[in-house]
């Protein structure tokens, strides 16, 4: 079950935490993967753990929040299968606490690059016969998440970007579902907690991993796997539909 041989993948945000983990899970289960990354050196140790599990995989450097570059990008790696998109950034503040520039920072890469991928794979879809597409979202597009406005905001337009797609080439054979994650442990968190709250690192960690009802974060490999089977043919009944994979923090945390 969930074989990917002879598929081609694409993975944004592939160098690290779950784009990281996404594309190994998708090489592993014998899927050609091409990582789109921003961070070389990230994405050449992505590259080196899918070597050493006997996988095949390519990266290529690419700010997704460039369109001429991502037209460059996908037009290098051809025919494709997959996409999943996963690169992105995360931003702290209110509404009146953010600047026009972290916003605009933000957008462009959570919102135009996911657009900016979706606008080169399609076609290519179209071309084969049908594909897959994986909307990296959060339970902050559905919750409310304190300070957390220009985010929530870019990964509510992942959500609703995710339904158009799937209800515009249902007739293409494309599907298109996006997952939800809370609280993932990526080297994100830890970066997080050691530059806010310096000498209470544990003590922040053992708190925003209780914030999850199940009483810790998720792993990047459980969202692999979630991701997995989104793209396999096995969940080919499967689309326009978001999954949120939490701890139990939208339902059960009253």
């Amino acid at each position: 079950m969930f074989s990917l041989i002879n598929k081609t993948a694409v993975v944004t945000g592939g160098g690290s935490g779950i784009g990281r983990a996404i594309a190994t899970a998708f090489a592993k289960q014998g899927a050609v993967v091409h990582i789109i990354e921003l961070e070389e050196t990230n994405a050449a140790e992505t590259l080196q753990d899918i070597d050493a599990a006997g996988g095949k995989a390519f990266a290529y450097s690419c700010n997704v929040g460039d369109q001429q570059k991502v037209a460059e990008t996908f037009n290098a790696i051809g025919n494709m299968h997959i996409l999943v998109n996963c690169a992105g950034i995360a931003h702290v503040g209110k509404a009146d606490t953010t600047s026009s520039e972290d916003f605009e920072k933000v957008f462009t890469v959570n919102v135009k690059g996911t657009y900016n991928c979706l606008h080169e794979a399609i076609p290519v879809f179209k071309k084969v016969g049908g594909g897959v597409i994986l909307n990296v979202a959060s339970i902050a597009a559905l919750v409310g998440i304190p300070d957390r406005f220009a985010y929530s905001m870019s990964k509510g337009a992942v959500f609703a970007m995710t339904l158009s797609v799937a209800k515009d080439y249902l007739q293409d054979h494309i599907r298109c579902n996006s997952i939800s994650p809370a609280r993932i442990h990526t080297p994100f968190v830890d970066g997080f907690i050691a530059k806010n709250y310096p000498g209470k690192e544990a003590e922040m960690f053992e708190k925003l991993s209780k914030s999850q009802p199940i009483g810790r974060m998720g792993t990047v490999e459980e969202i692999a796997t979630l991701a997995l089977y989104l793209c396999s043919d096995e969940a080919g009944f499967v689309t326009g539909n978001d999954y949120p994979i939490d701890g139990g923090f939208i339902k059960l945390n009253n």
